[in-house]
């Protein structure tokens, strides 16, 4: 029922009451709270630049690169630098997070990844570094970046894994870095691929995390492999890529191939780094050259030489690259002296790093880079956090809570607490199985949740009451268990516990002078449930035992882990032969192991105190009321402004797909987004949205995807008008934003729990005809984590097909594609269009679009500037080429039609302005005075009728 006539001014009083008190709220709240930002405007510049090749440097090779610029230039800058198998554009997310806190920011491919050239090194001086020097010196000519002299850019540089050692190596090689931000990566990368726990002299207490560190170790040939195999660029040949975070706890088996029996392509590396790695997998031990060369591309060899602040972020469950990696960073660069903040994090390394972790990132450049007049030296306010993740007294989830310590222990002085506890259990003797085959592992799989920068993560935890899978599927003579009493109290592990172990060979049994071992701790429940520790097990290798069986002591270093042990639970430690994600020995063996010295296990405890959540300000709780009566009362004002200004349905465009008429949107920084546009696309049509940056073209598909509301005008789908949660928008498929395609699941499982979500039916999907016109082929049923740029944004646009809607709205489809994509991209998008249904895309590939599209609107500072068929749109105002016989006959004729604009005549092509004339009319022409015309065209591209629209030079 409509509100009478007399209702309306208590309407209105109301609205204007609610207005004011937002106003007010916002106001108030903006004014306590400093730490608001205003968001700037970002410029975004891509380009690609030739650096000097290798040692030699007598060829070039050519980096891809993003600069995002703030509105403020020029200002101190960063480099952000992806991990292994990634490029560029994985760092989008984080380059326009710190671009809007006031740095340029440099996101670049690598060589080898991406669109770059070259052949990849594995981080070597020679090339990656070399490659990155050159891209400072091309930083300080750039007007964006702020400069401390000539060539000397004010710069931090940051990156996760491969990017994260190359900040610090860069920074080791050259003194114009100013501030580091490492993530998630390594010291010393012999010590990462060929781990050993064990050490034959007492490992260091002092520090948290610190391993074992000397004596080569067992090779990590299944992370290895699979890192190599994703960096080829042929996902086909490779399982799903290792996470640095993943180990099973699952029953399923792990892959068991050799490592050498599939080829690896090398064509993508340089040869010393494929014979290095062929080496290690046919070996599983490092000659002179490999040494050489992963002892090149460690951080552990410029540590010396970083004394610039810097911020370590670690993964505190990282199987590949763990705490005691950061541990050694933080040691070395303390000592070179260098500030150093430590920040461990419970993030997995599928999902990428939080903007939380973002944030303390851009805190630290912040403060070292925005004011340099200030001593960027000087400690930061805590220098160590770490995560700890607690079950909730309902015992249905988990809490994550943050603690912080003044510093982190051991660097400067004094040293991390332990607590000691006593273990149980006689002497076993364990069985290396002849083949060294494996029965479970700590090898990656995708059984995890997924989301940016690598793969998904597996389970940790065993439910209540059940055994852990990967403790009980090997075989007894395998393992060897030993327990701890129950603790009295609860415990808070924070880093590496360590133990002594004794092993020796058993007299007249086959075996060696060497051992290999794997080490798991777990916490045990008092009803049995088990939790390992750490995300992977600790690799052991123990040479010159002796022949006679005497026993050999040396000291362990346990995977690290952040766990809290609850008053009643106890520790097991498991040692077994054999693990998936290692080459162990071939040849059969029979080991004696037990704990030994004082047979207890040390676990390091950090005081810290939990970060306490700031009191709201007095703004807050203010804004806080405002809003909670906003909920309220907009409710009403929703409802009754729907039922008094509905949109009817239009009976004459129920067969039109989309209708847009004179709608206008503005925001608070942009007045005019969008102002009195109009457009119309009707079926079988591919209608290109084109402008420049911030023309509207975006928030005109929120528009019409009912992801935000016109302020003024109309928006029609099928004759009805539109808001958001609409019925008609089922008819509608969009793709504005990021999918958040699962990397653990494959392309086809992406799909179908995307549809299941929707709440319809799942035959009405359509699964097998989206897979089939979106070409996914045999990659439907490939884990997401194996595709690269191409095939995810392929399986992103068939997610948006699901159920063939009749209108699909695209955001820059084709973005990020290789030129074989692209084309693939354009024929889907043509067959789709041929089915009846219609696409609405925007795109800045204007190449593209005039390939694509049969209409083309041309958008700019929110208005529409132009609209029409392609064709129309090129030909406007535009010169015509006639491909004739004739020349100048033709030229003759088309000069003589009234009207007619300039004419020139060009070897056997005539060029001519026709100024409005159809040129049906002058083909006519040409025909009627026996001129033969072989071909008739526009003589420009749709880029220039671009440029020529929105007023832009080329």
């Amino acid at each position: 029922m409509l509100p009478s006539r007399r209702h309306a001014p208590s309407f209105t009083l109301l609205s204007v009451v609610l207005i004011a008190l937002i106003v007010a709220g916002v106001a108030l709240w903006s004014s306590d709270d400093e730490s608001v930002r205003q968001p700037s405007r970002i410029s975004v510049r891509h380009a690609k630049i030739d650096v000097l090749d290798g040692p030699q440097r007598q060829q070039r090779v050519q980096l891809d690169l993003t600069l995002f610029a703030p509105s403020s230039t020029p200002a101190p800058s960063v480099v952000l630098a992806h991990g292994f198998t990634g490029d560029k554009t994985e760092l989008v997310g984080p380059a326009r997070r710190l671009a809007a806190r006031g740095f340029t920011v440099l996101t670049y491919s690598s060589r080898g990844f991406g669109d770059s050239t070259g052949k990849i090194a594995l981080n070597s001086p020679d090339y990656e570094v070399t490659d990155a020097r050159q891209l400072l010196d091309w930083m300080a000519r750039q007007p964006e970046v702020a400069t401390q002299g000539e060539g000397d850019p004010l710069v931090g540089v940051g990156g996760i894994s491969y990017g994260g050692a190359l900040s610090m190596l860069l920074a080791g090689n050259d003194p114009r870095v100013d501030a580091i931000a490492p993530m998630a990566t390594y010291n010393d990368l012999s010590e990462a691929v060929l781990p050993n726990a064990a050490s034959q002299h007492p490992i260091p207490a002092s520090t948290a995390a610190h391993g074992a560190e000397g004596a080569p170790g067992v090779f990590k040939h299944l992370w290895a492999r699979k890192l190599f195999q994703m960096a080829t660029g042929d996902p086909t040949s490779a399982s799903p890529a290792p996470s640095s975070t993943t180990t099973s706890t699952s029953a399923e088996p792990p892959p068991s191939a050799p490592p050498g029996d599939e080829p690896l392509t090398c064509e993508n590396f340089v040869e010393r780094l494929c014979r290095a790695y062929t080496e290690l997998a046919s070996t599983g031990r490092a000659g002179e050259s490999t040494s050489r060369l992963l002892a090149a591309a460690s951080p552990t060899t410029v540590t010396d030489n970083v004394d610039v602040p810097t911020l370590l972020v670690q993964r505190q469950d990282d199987a590949l690259f763990g705490l005691e990696q950061a541990d050694a960073n933080a040691r070395q660069i303390t000592a070179a002296g260098g500030a150093v903040k430590m920040l461990w994090v419970d993030e997995r390394a599928d999902r990428g790093f939080s903007p939380a972790v973002w944030e303390q990132v851009g805190d630290w450049f912040s403060r070292r880079l925005h004011d340099p007049g200030e001593s960027r030296d000087a400690e930061p306010t805590s220098a160590f956090s770490y995560q700890l993740a607690e079950e909730t007294d309902g015992g249905s989830g988990t809490e994550r809570s943050t603690l912080v310590s003044e510093r982190y222990p051991g660097l400067e002085e004094g040293s991390v607490p332990r607590f000691a506890l006593p273990l149980r259990g006689e002497a076993t003797e364990v069985i290396n199985p002849p083949g060294g085959s494996a029965n479970s592992s700590s090898a990656p799989r995708n059984n995890g949740s997924g989301g940016q920068d690598g793969s998904s993560s597996g389970a940790t935890t065993s439910p209540a009451n059940t055994p852990a899978p990967e403790e009980d599927e090997r075989p007894a003579a395998q393992t060897a268990v030993f327990d701890t009493r129950r603790s009295e109290q609860d415990v808070r592990i924070t880093g590496v516990p360590q133990f002594e172990l004794s092993v020796s060979s058993v007299p007249e049994q086959p075996g060696g002078d060497t051992a290999v071992l794997f080490a798991r701790l777990l916490d045990v429940g008092p009803d049995g449930s088990r939790t390992p520790l750490g995300r992977s097990s600790a690799a052991i290798r123990v040479s010159g035992l002796a022949e006679n069986g005497a026993p050999s002591t040396v000291d362990v270093a346990l995977s690290p882990t952040v766990h809290t042990l609850e008053t009643g639970h106890r520790l097991r430690l498991r040692l077994s032969t054999t693990d998936a994600a290692y080459s162990s020995p071939e040849a059969p063996a029979v080991h004696r192991v037990a704990p030994a010295g004082r047979n207890t296990i040390s676990l390091p405890s950090v005081p810290a105190e939990p970060v306490e959540a700031a009191a709201p300000p007095y703004g807050a709780l203010i804004g806080i009321g405002t809003f909670t009566l906003l909920i309220t009362a907009g409710a009403v004002l929703a409802i009754r402004f729907g039922r008094s200004h509905g949109q009817p349905l239009d009976p004459e465009l129920t067969h039109v797909p989309l209708s847009v008429e004179g709608i206008g949107k503005s925001y608070p920084r942009s007045p005019d987004a969008v102002r009195d546009l109009s457009l119309r696309v009707d079926p079988g049509q591919v209608v290109g949205l084109l402008g420049p940056n911030g023309a509207g073209k975006t928030t005109l598909l929120r528009i019409v995807l009912g992801l935000s509301r016109p302020e003024e005008g109309c928006v029609r789908v099928f004759g009805r008008g539109i808001a958001p949660g609409a019925p008609v928008l089922s008819r509608v498929g969009g793709l504005v934003e990021s999918p958040g395609l699962l990397p653990h699941l494959t392309g086809l499982e992406n799909l179908r729990s995307h549809w299941e979500a929707t709440g319809r039916p799942l035959e009405q999907a359509r699964l097998d005809e989206v897979v089939r016109i979106a070409a996914l082929g045999e990659f439907a049923n490939h884990k997401v984590s194996t595709y690269g740029p191409g095939m995810r944004q392929r399986v992103a646009l068939a997610q948006a097909m699901l159920g063939m809607p009749d209108l699909l709205v695209l955001d820059e489809p084709m973005n990020a594609l290789d030129p074989a994509h692209t084309q693939r991209m354009r024929e889907v998008l043509r067959e789709y269009a041929s089915t009846g249904r219609s696409v609405l895309l925007s795109s800045h590939l204007l190449d593209e679009v005039e390939k694509t599209c049969t209409h083309v609107v041309v958008l700019r500072e929110g208005r529409r500037v132009a609209g029409g068929t392609t064709e129309e749109l090129i030909a406007a105002d535009s010169i015509t080429a006639f491909h004739v016989d004739q020349p100048d006959r033709a030229a003759r004729t088309l000069e003589g039609l009234e009207g007619i604009g300039e004419v020139e005549v060009r070897s056997d092509v005539v060029y001519a302005e026709l100024a409005g004339h159809p040129t049906a009319i002058a083909v006519n022409a040409l025909v009627e005075s026996g001129v033969s015309i072989n071909r008739v065209g526009p003589h420009r591209k749709l880029e220039d009728a671009f440029l020529e629209l929105v007023g832009e030079d080329r």
